[in-house]
């Protein structure tokens, strides 16, 4: 595919046939001509038997027929991405890849050694340590070290080597096992990103070429300098503002036509410049033909239009960063706790008031907030979250209310928009915030009832249109009274809220929950994607389990879930039969269950004294009953709304009331 071309192909055009070389040698030279055949019909590819210097050779050999992309692999696919002038994609192993390998390796060999070209993956690590498999790791760089180093292993005692094509060979060569690491479906995976960086490129250009043809008719003022910074061409409203005729400034550099732009650096980027008492923001971008910057580009724009286009786009929604990810019908649970809650929130989507959703750890707070959101009519601007407890406080003020440029040290140039202002009429979900330092509960306050911000080292205020819902799993009338966190603000925030059942207040949903965690983590698990497909599949492979899971106390509710499940499809997925494809996933048995997740058959230590224990118990009980009463007494005797303060069944709190 020549890009050169001034053919006008649109961006979405693929019927032209990228050329991708396939760089590699040995093993994986294989591997590229066994699937490159199933590319003939969307792809030119190349196989060449070429490698490092020799590789750069052959691709500035190639002029004009020189690859759109390269799939390399190794220290090779290091090397060339670093030097190469076209795009390259680095094969890179998956983590099955990683596992049949290793369990390759096994069969024939105690000593095993997992050689990466660069350092190990972080995720490769974790994955050998979770099976606790004894693998040595080591790395190289360059086609010496890569020798080096298998002659150390080998020094050393191990028996086989794990690794790029390279590394094999030379483990080969000195006798030892070897085992190649890449797979069809790494190769193939390549050359598919190839194909997809290729046809990017493409529409870049093709971008580019619509772009020189609509500067022509910019409303704003447009220059272009050369490599010593003289006018080559400028548009007429510039040469208008700069009070000169576009002909008479041809050959002169920009200070020779007004001297007050000798403010303006050498550097791409934003600056500010004032012609003629008018404030301008400049933008400088370089000029560049066939690779080589040969000067710059200038855009003059009207701060004062900067301005009110910043206020235009700020009011709009940015729905790829800033999107609710999760609606009422993800949340699964058919309990009567799960059946209110679900009312709450289809009630309280119609409203546009502050909502406080309360629960404990892991009780699906935010998949609550996001459903709220995409019910209400907001759904269709932007959803934004933060963690109140996850931030210092000085990086959360700037955070949540954004900053002018120069407002402190490190300060980003042009500033910074705030959460509150990126959520614009969409919502703000803020979580943990029984974290919120004091001094920012303050600052919040006046935004909630003033509907307006001032970013930091600013005196303006910014009028927003924003719905909060916030979330905590703190008792916030505790703090109230311990006087960490505001009254006031607790009663503006507490306007409507919603309290969610920890897990083991609805036993009855948690099979439902299990089998439709254990369908997503199916998806995620090639091997087990096609056999647990749907939640009934999941339902039969829990079988006899299903009552053990209802059992248990699930202390870290459904995120403690989601993370025995995971452990289970990661078990599952090892248990498959490759052989047969269409075979159904066997049911999980119970001492399966017990080695993959042996908290859940943990018998509760038993105190040493019964009667104090029982005492303590009792003490203990009757406590909650009085603090329970004094939320009853803050709600007016509205056990509906006491419960959701408490976030428990009105079942939990008639028992606990009733404790002695």
């Amino acid at each position: 595919m020549d890009l050169s071309s001034t053919k006008p192909v649109g961006p979405a055009d693929r019927t032209v046939r990228p050329r991708i070389w396939a760089m590699g040698i040995s093993r994986l030279r294989d591997l590229f001509r066994e699937i490159a055949g199933e590319f003939d019909e969307r792809a030119d590819v190349r196989i060449v038997t070429r490698a490092y210097e020799d590789a750069l050779s052959a691709i500035a050999e190639a002029g004009t027929a020189r690859p759109d992309v390269i799939v390399a692999a190794g220290s090779n696919g290091g090397f060339l991405k670093t030097r190469a002038q076209v795009p390259v994609v680095v094969v890179s192993p998956t983590g099955f890849d990683v596992m049949q390998a290793l369990a390759r390796a096994r069969r024939d060999a105690s000593r095993i050694a997992l050689v990466s070209a660069g350092e190990t993956p972080p995720e490769v690590r974790r994955f050998v340590a979770a099976y606790g498999l004894d693998v040595q790791f080591a790395s190289y760089q360059s086609a010496q070290e890569a020798e080096a180093c298998v002659h150390d292993l080998h020094d050393r005692g191990i028996e086989t080597i794990v690794g790029p094509g390279l590394v094999t060979d030379l483990a080969a060569s000195a006798g030892m096992g070897a085992v190649f690491l890449y797979s069809h479906a790494s190769v193939r995976k390549a050359v598919e990103t190839a194909l997809e960086v290729a046809y990017a490129t493409h529409a870049e250009a093709f971008r580019r070429q619509r772009l020189d043809n609509l500067l022509q008719h910019l409303r704003d003022g447009v220059v272009a300098l050369d490599a010593h910074g003289r006018v080559e061409a400028i548009n007429e409203r510039l040469a208008s503002a700069l009070g000169v005729e576009p002909a008479a400034a041809v050959g002169r550099a920009l200070v020779d036509l007004r001297p007050e732009l000798r403010t303006l650096r050498g550097e791409d980027g934003d600056a500010l410049a004032t012609v003629r008492g008018v404030r301008y923001v400049v933008h400088r971008g370089p000029l560049v033909d066939r690779g080589v910057t040969s000067g710059s580009v200038l855009t003059f724009q009207e701060s004062r239009a900067v301005e009110r286009l910043d206020r235009a786009l700020r009011s709009q929604p940015n729905t790829q960063q800033f999107a609710a990810r999760y609606a009422l019908d993800d949340v699964v649970g058919a309990s009567a706790p799960m059946a209110r809650v679900r009312d709450l929130v289809r009630r309280y989507a119609k409203s546009d008031a502050t909502v406080l959703v309360l629960g404990e750890s892991g009780t699906g707070k935010e998949m609550i907030a996001q459903s709220l959101h995409a019910l209400s009519v907001r759904r269709s601007y932007p959803f934004v979250a933060i963690n109140c407890g996850a931030f210092p406080e000085a990086l959360l003020e700037s955070e949540l209310f954004g900053y002018e440029e120069g407002a402190f040290t490190g300060a980003r140039r042009g500033g910074k928009t705030g959460l509150f202002e990126a959520a614009h009429r969409g919502t703000l979900f803020l979580d943990e915030i029984g974290e919120m330092p004091p001094s920012l509960q303050s600052r919040l306050l006046r935004v909630l009832q003033e509907r307006e911000v001032i970013r930091l080292g600013s005196t303006e205020p910014i009028r927003i249109d924003v719905r909060v819902i916030a979330a905590t799993h703190r008792p916030l009338l505790a703090a109230v009274e311990a006087g960490t966190f505001r009254a006031d603000l607790y009663y503006r925030l507490n306007i409507l809220n919603i309290g969610l059942p920890p897990l083991r207040e609805r036993a009855a949903d948690i099979p439902a929950l299990a089998a439709t965690l254990l369908v997503q983590a199916a998806r995620r698990e090639p091997r087990l994607a096609e056999r647990v497909r749907e939640v009934g599949d999941a339902m039969r492979v829990f079988g006899a389990t299903q009552a053990t899971l209802a059992r248990y106390r699930w202390p870290g509710n459904v995120r403690e879930l989601q993370n025995v499940v995971e452990r289970i499809a990661v078990e599952l997925a090892e248990e498959v039969d490759e052989q047969d494809p269409g075979a159904a996933c066997a049911a999980l048995a119970p001492d399966a269950l017990q080695a993959i997740a042996p908290e859940l058959f943990a018998t509760p230590p038993e105190a040493a004294d019964p009667d104090d224990a029982q005492t303590l118990q009792a003490r203990r009980r009757r406590a909650e009953a009085d603090e329970i009463r004094a939320v009853l007494d803050a709600c007016g005797g509205d056990r509906d709304r006491a419960c959701a303060m408490l976030g428990i069944s009105k079942t939990t709190l008639w028992r606990k009331l009733s404790a002695k």
